[in-house]
């Protein structure tokens, strides 16, 4: 990827474009090869640069979550072992984002596999659990 925008002659820099800034997504149609025409595209524009940002599975980062779902006292344990079976992409590149500036909007192409997919499917279900409080007070201590 990073050949492909270089060879085009284009200049990138590690940046994340969040979702407050005006933005437009790429849409891959099903080809998961699209982001070169993003790449083309953005040197078609006369685009002086692109942003790129990619997350890596750290080790850590699924330690954090195998432990946060096994203390989360409505996590399954499929859900635990589905995080410990994300130790097999640890070290290797998961997201993918591109962008670049035109008249004012960011034009955002983002690339995802499966396997982090599932990996922030479990990330929002351990936050939300352990979002939630419990009253641990019994009703009768009350009166």
């Amino acid at each position: 990827m990073i050949a492909f925008i270089e060879g085009h002659g284009m200049r990138r820099f590690q940046a994340y474009v969040n979702e407050d800034v005006q933005s437009v997504m790429w849409d891959f149609h099903d080809n998961p090869d699209s982001w070169k025409d993003f790449v083309e595209l953005a040197k078609h524009s006369a685009s002086p640069f692109l942003t790129m940002n990619d997350v890596t599975l750290d080790r850590e980062d699924v330690d954090f979550l195998v432990e946060r779902l096994r203390n989360a006292p409505y996590a399954s344990e499929e859900d635990v072992e589905e995080a410990r079976w994300l130790r097999a992409y640890i070290d290797k590149t998961g997201f993918v984002q591109l962008g670049f500036p035109f008249q004012g909007t960011m034009f955002i192409c983002e690339v995802s596999t499966e396997w982090y997919d599932r990996y922030q499917r479990l990330m929002d279900m351990a936050e939300d659990l352990g979002g939630i409080t419990y009253d641990t007070e019994d009703s009768d201590d009350e009166h």
